[in-house]
């Protein structure tokens, strides 16, 4: 018996491949700041504006649990606490703490240096096609690229 003619490369195992393998390669450079990059996630998504964690679990693909424990560990860690909203009192949302806020900043640099170092595999004037045409096979507008981290007064 043939296997049947196929008429493109299996794409969803080569992305497959090139996500756990990036993956591995920022989580273990992240453990050096003892963070995991779900921890890095929430840190900079709560960073960006005032979000709770409904918010920032939808930004990050994250489900009810899974961001649950996570802030319950940045608390713990006293990178993040959860206070009400300035906006909607029975809305709580997540504040990040200096010393988490210094945590992501460190982190990210490590974040960008990794997926610097991933895309420099490629040509330089293929890389920001690559990166769009990434987010367009994902399907998702989500994550807008770079954008300064905005410091507040309360933190």
């Amino acid at each position: 018996m043939a296997a049947p003619l196929r008429t493109e490369r299996d794409i969803t195992g080569l992305l497959n491949m090139a996500g756990h393998a990036l993956s591995n390669r920022l989580s273990a450079a992240l453990a050096d700041v003892d963070l995991t990059p779900r921890m890095q996630c929430v840190l900079i998504h709560a960073l960006e504006e005032e979000r709770t964690q409904i918010q920032i679990a939808a930004l990050a693909d994250l489900d009810k649990t899974t961001m649950v424990s996570t802030v319950d560990e940045l608390e713990r860690r006293g990178l993040a606490e959860r206070r009400p909203s300035t906006t909607d009192r029975r809305a709580r949302i997540v504040a990040v703490t200096e010393k988490g806020r210094l945590a992501a900043e460190e982190a990210q640099r490590i974040v960008d240096r990794v997926h610097a170092d991933a895309l420099g595999g490629l040509p330089a004037d293929s890389r920001a096609a690559f990166v769009e045409a990434l987010g367009t096979l994902a399907g998702t507008t989500r994550d807008p690229g770079p954008q300064p981290i905005r410091r507040s007064r309360n933190r």
